[in-house]
């Protein structure tokens, strides 16, 4: 029995129930509850304020799902003097959340594009990644997330995004390894089509995928 749209299976009654984001209290009391499910006491004085603190660091965390990425691409600049060659914006550092154990993920992404008349401001580029960041994400998705949104607004000749980021679901729990880098690209156009402006991109940010150390 499938809910209406918005709505939930209750999973003890059946009935359907609307899904709604809950108050601070209530989010405040699932920090207190995870505080004694590990074993500790939440009424103790280094631990009476956590569930406060752990909801407002959340409210930053996961800032992104209040962000519009097409929005904040929407205004963009034709004076240009006929500028049509690479755009790079390297080592964008960004904190993201790992979907699967809720723990960090930090890394540096580079965009590159090939624009079609129109450009953006470089800061609007760097917001587009917190947007899609700050959310509970696997490092797949957000780089084809940025990708997507630059070419579909944009509609530049070219786009192209690369992320390399270490995870803490794998250096702090799991198989603790450390010091190991995850990347990821996507490509879109010309930049996946010719080969010479996709070396080209990749030289300008150092190849992340054959450079050693």
């Amino acid at each position: 029995m499938n809910a209406p749209e918005g709505q939930s299976l209750d999973k003890l009654t059946g009935n359907s129930k609307t899904v709604g984001k809950p108050s601070r209290a209530e989010a405040e009391a699932a920090v207190r509850t995870l505080l004694l499910w590990a074993g500790d006491n939440p009424d103790r004085e280094g631990l009476r304020d956590t569930p406060a603190r752990v909801v407002k660091s959340y409210e930053e965390f996961f800032a992104g799902y209040g962000m519009d990425p097409k929005e904040l691409l929407e205004r963009t600049f034709e004076e240009t003097e006929g500028y049509d060659e690479l755009i790079v914006l390297k080592d964008i550092r960004f904190e993201s959340h790992c979907e699967h154990h809720m723990v960090p993920v930090i890394g540096k992404a580079h965009i590159g594009y090939l624009p079609d008349r129109r450009v953006i401001g470089i800061s609007k580029l760097a917001r587009v990644i917190d947007a899609f960041a700050k959310r509970l994400q696997i490092q797949e998705k957000l780089t084809a997330q940025i990708a997507n949104i630059i070419d579909e607004v944009l509609s530049p000749r070219g786009v192209a995004v690369v992320i390399e980021a270490q995870h803490e679901c794998m250096t702090t729990r799991g198989v603790h390894k450390t010091g190991v880098s995850m990347v990821t690209s996507r490509m879109l156009g010309q930049l996946r089509d010719d080969a010479t402006t996709r070396r080209e991109f990749l030289a300008i940010i150092g190849n992340p995928a054959t450079r050693g150390g």
